[in-house]
């Protein structure tokens, strides 16, 4: 059991990882060890909400509620990417990071369930996605200046 709880949280880490890799590439404030640490951290709240009461919960009459800590986790992780947005000259800077930060935790909080294969998918969108949506810059701007 406690090495597929290790796998959950490296799983997690390896995913967030990925996408801050591509942040990185991309020179933007949150990069690889943003991502790497909101993810670990998601999973591993996730574990311990999931496991880590058990033995708290001996008599018949209390109950575990692995999603608790897991909606505070969205609500934290909400909170964070508040403060990465920036509104500047009638100008929004941060957002996709906000989201991405966002979106990260959710992919820790997937693993952490031991829902890989939900995780791996959605870090494939998400590199996709943010792969696109430069390529699809590059090539707007390179008609703008035809």
């Amino acid at each position: 059991m406690t090495l597929e709880l290790i796998l959950r949280i490296f799983v997690a880490a390896l995913l967030g990882g990925l996408i801050g890799l591509e942040r990185e590439y991309r020179d933007k404030a949150a990069g690889f060890r943003t991502h790497f640490l909101v993810a670990l951290g998601s999973a591993l709240f996730m574990v311990v909400s999931a496991y880590g009461f058990e033995n708290a919960l001996a008599s018949p009459e209390h109950r575990l509620d692995v999603s608790r800590i897991a909606a505070q986790v969205v609500s934290g992780i909400g909170f964070i990417g508040a403060g990465t947005i920036i509104f500047q000259k009638n100008t929004i800077h941060g957002l996709t990071t906000a989201a991405g930060v966002w979106v990260t935790a959710a992919i820790g909080l997937a693993c952490g369930g031991g829902l890989y294969a939900i995780a791996i998918a959605s870090t494939a969108l998400v590199l996709i996605g943010l792969e696109a949506f430069n390529y699809g810059l590059r090539k707007m701007n390179k008609r703008k200046e035809k």
